[in-house]
């Protein structure tokens, strides 16, 4: 094991590759001191480790070189975008059948729908939710009162929302009275926020789009896997070759 700043990947790093939890979740792991190194708890973020240390969650052995799995699912209203509740309630990973544990990237809101990406490739879920990546977020927002112009041209400017202003916007009028929204970042509960800000109430939202996925015809509570050349468009979104 090398120390802090010294040789090898940090061990978050090689925990989100194992699909063991997000790059964020896994520095948490290693704050708890659930983490271990060749037999040692580690609890610092700067710790780096190399092929041949032997890592362990909560005792057990993490496989280094693990089968990544890539799921698509429409989330159905009043479910959580979260792996677990404490509450008993449902979410998305309940309704997903995976031989390995998975972790929704990112997050819709429990009254929110559509398309919802479950994986256990920790780099990747890291970089399409860093904004340094902008991967284009599309959605479709039925509103109240019905968007005029004026407040559409503002949403397409960017808006102040409670001490940040959100980025411009492509803003569009979409299907049966929708507008289709465009956003490359990914605030909490930013769509709503958004429309708040210019006067209009969110009364459904779906996401239809992820980068270069579609939900396509998708039902609500249907899941697939997804196809070898939407893995690897999606790879290439956020510049991951193949085995990263």
């Amino acid at each position: 094991m090398a120390d802090a700043g010294g040789q090898g990947e940090r061990l978050q790093k090689v925990l989100a590759a194992a699909g063991i939890a997000s790059r964020r979740r896994a520095e948490e792991l290693i704050l708890a001191g659930r983490v271990a190194v060749n037999g040692v708890v580690v609890t610092r973020l700067g710790t780096r480790v190399g092929p041949g240390d032997q890592i362990t969650v909560d005792g057990r052995p993490i496989e280094r070189t693990p089968r990544y799995v890539y799921l698509m699912l429409n989330k159905p209203p009043g479910v959580l975008s979260t792996a677990r509740d404490e509450r008993g309630r449902w979410t998305v990973v309940d309704l997903v059948r995976s031989p390995v544990r998975v972790y929704p990237v990112g997050r819709l809101d429990a009254p929110s729908e559509g398309l919802i990406l479950l994986t256990n490739h920790g780099e990747l879920t890291h970089r399409l939710l860093h904004p340094r990546y902008a991967v284009p977020r599309e959605y479709l927002v039925w509103v109240t009162p019905p968007a005029q112009e004026e407040q559409i041209e503002r949403l397409r400017q960017g808006v102040q929302i409670d001490g940040w202003r959100s980025s411009p916007a492509e803003v569009r009028r979409g299907p049966n009275g929708a507008l289709r929204m465009i956003i490359h970042e990914g605030h909490k509960r930013q769509i709503r926020l958004m429309c708040r800000a210019v006067g209009l109430t969110v009364t459904r939202l779906i996401r239809v789009r992820l980068g270069p996925l579609s939900l396509g015809g998708l039902r609500p509570g249907a899941w697939r896997e997804l196809r070898p050349d939407e893995v690897a468009a999606l790879l290439a979104a956020v510049h991951l070759a193949p085995g990263e």
